[in-house]
């Protein structure tokens, strides 16, 4: 069975939701949360869930990105994931580390990519007055955001709405998006997955 591997930065909803697909559906196995704060919410509740977790703090590396990823590779392929999926990991990785998973890396990014890349996703959106917003899917590649898409789930941006009503509206897709794209990935499956 397929084993997945998880890097999260902060409470890890979507790890979660992961985790529980994988265990629910019997199609891969959750091996490893690890994340760059030791801090996480998230770390807890993949531990409560019966998954092995690892923290290793970015800030003791300084703007050595090389070094703190060296170390976060450690735990990574102890674990030996067949895929590794970023769930609000707030860390840019560098080329080198995205060449060594080239193909077996997935990240979840709060807008409809190739719009918005980065941060801000959803103010942005409101700015730019689009009727729509929603979130992507995406294999990583060593430019950010910007890798083959495998699965986006729109909503619509509504009246009054603020970048926080907007961002909960999207997070409630991302919850059911991420899940069906990891289920075709893991199959072989590229085609992707539209909500």
């Amino acid at each position: 069975m397929p084993r997945v591997a998880i890097l999260i930065s902060g409470g890890g909803s979507n790890m979660l939701r992961l985790v529980e697909d994988m265990q629910a559906g019997g199609y891969a196995t959750p091996v490893l949360v690890a994340s760059n704060d030791p801090g996480a919410g998230g770390l807890a509740k993949a531990a409560a869930l019966g998954v092995a977790t690892a923290a290793v703090d970015h800030k003791l590396f300084g703007k050595d990105r090389a070094a703190f990823e060296a170390e976060l590779l450690k735990p990574i392929l102890s674990a030996e994931p067949d895929v590794l999926c970023l769930a609000g990991f707030m860390r840019v990785l560098t080329p080198e580390f995205v060449t060594r998973f080239a193909g077996r890396m997935l990240n979840i990014h709060p807008s409809l990519l190739p719009k918005y890349p980065g941060l801000h996703t959803h103010a942005r959106a409101l700015e730019a007055d689009d009727a729509e917003a929603g979130c992507t899917v995406h294999e990583v590649t060593p430019v950010l955001d910007d890798g083959p898409i495998l699965g986006q789930g729109r909503v619509p941006v509504l009246a009054g709405d603020t970048p926080e009503t907007l961002a909960a509206r999207v997070l409630t897709v991302e919850h059911r998006l991420y899940p069906a794209v990891l289920r075709r990935y893991v199959a072989g499956d590229r085609s992707p997955v539209l909500l």
